[in-house]
């Protein structure tokens, strides 16, 4: 759209309004971000890193992969998810019965080793069967996990449960599964779960080659996964998400269905969780209710919370910070970490909500309010 003023007698076309083109280094920022993170994660780390620690990092890398899930569900959505476990746990133990029935057919057995040990007969159960079939079971590690959490889902979001009421229930179920776990030793391993496993796809886990190949794998998903949910954020459903989770009533006014927009977050999450239990069983060779409880579901939460749920990479970077710092405390102070880990989670609630990654910005506008003659300056 063009405009006329006059000037002697004359008229002067002035040129459209344009926007001025984005600077070069901000246009490029965020694959810049990614490269960056896939040299350090592919290139980098690998060489300098001992296997013993590579192993430790690929651990931490599939807490990582929670967070991103954690970041979408709650930094965007405002869903506490307190029962991720449950999905981490139904993603480990779908890919653990695959790999353990493989490890038995190797050594010419129809029965995993602890079924042998418990002594629950000859017959395979059931529900193991259609998990000797490798494509089955890496369909179920996601979909399994998403299925629960959309029938969950439909029934919580549909009555509108949200805020407390929604993390309490979802730590329950939680609690709930982690028990039925160790009540099924017969089938599941009972609180040993399903350990020892040697094997992933043909190749032997004892091998640092293909140690280092399973950590390859898993940082390779979460780079592809925190790729994919930077599109989310980014796009109209992330924020038709952010508008639900700041003002429910004016998106449901607009027209819109704020539980199936949950819903799809929620399930998502489910999904994210399932494929890094999936990815932890390889790595780390066991999956345990320990591992998929109330506690851990907490674990996952803190991460995302202290790093800064809101922001991608900063609920990544604090699962990762959050994990290794488990694991150095908690084997010289095994009971003090419980209580730390509790500290961490309401500080990071209470007095910095965004995080570590809202750091800077805090400061910044402290520094400012102490200081307002800079800011008219500027």
């Amino acid at each position: 759209m063009t405009t006329t003023t006059p000037l002697a007698g004359k008229t002067a076309t002035k040129p459209p309004v344009t926007e001025p083109p984005a600077p070069f280094l901000e246009r490029f920022r965020v694959p810049g971000a990614f490269l960056l993170g896939a040299l350090l994660l592919l290139g980098i780390a690998p060489l300098v890193l001992s296997d013993f620690r590579l192993s430790l990092l690929a651990k931490y890398l599939c807490y990582a992969i929670v967070a991103v899930g954690v970041s979408l569900a709650w930094g965007r959505g405002g869903l506490l998810v307190l029962g991720q476990g449950v999905f981490f746990g139904l993603g480990g133990y779908a890919m653990a019965m695959h790999l353990k029935l493989a490890d038995a057919a190797v050594t010419g057995q129809t029965l995993p080793d602890f079924m042998q040990l418990y002594g629950t007969g000859d017959a395979l159960p059931w529900w193991w069967k259609p998990f000797a079939d490798p494509v089955f079971a890496l369909a179920a590690t996601v979909l399994l996990p998403m299925a629960v959490a959309a029938l969950l889902g439909f029934f919580v979001f549909r009555r509108r449960v949200k805020g407390a009421y929604f993390a309490i229930l979802s730590q329950a179920l939680a609690a709930a599964f982690a028990i039925w776990l160790v009540g099924q030793q017969a089938n599941t391993g009972g609180t040993n779960g399903l350990t020892d496993i040697q094997g992933f796809f043909g190749y032997a886990l004892d091998d640092p080659v293909n140690q280092r190949m399973v950590y390859v794998v898993v940082a390779a998903v979460l780079l592809v996964l925190m790729a994919a949910a930077r599109q989310l954020f980014v796009s109209r459903y992330g924020e038709l998400l952010v508008a639900v989770r700041d003002s429910e009533e004016r998106v449901r006014f607009l027209g819109y269905d704020p539980a199936n927009v949950k819903l799809v977050a929620y399930v998502v999450a489910a999904g994210m969780a399932g494929l890094a239990g999936a990815l932890f069983v390889p790595a780390v060779g066991i999956i345990s209710p320990a591992l998929i409880g109330v506690v851990p579901s907490i674990g996952f939460v803190i991460g995302a919370a202290v790093g800064g749920r809101a922001s991608l990479l900063g609920a990544v970077l604090g699962a990762i910070a959050v994990a290794w710092t488990q694991s150095t405390l908690s084997d010289a102070y095994p009971a003090a970490w419980t209580y730390l880990q509790g500290l961490l989670f309401v500080v990071a609630v209470g007095f910095l909500p965004g995080g570590l990654a809202s750091l800077v910005t805090v400061l910044r506008r402290k520094r400012r309010t102490h200081n307002p003659a800079t800011e008219g300056a500027a």
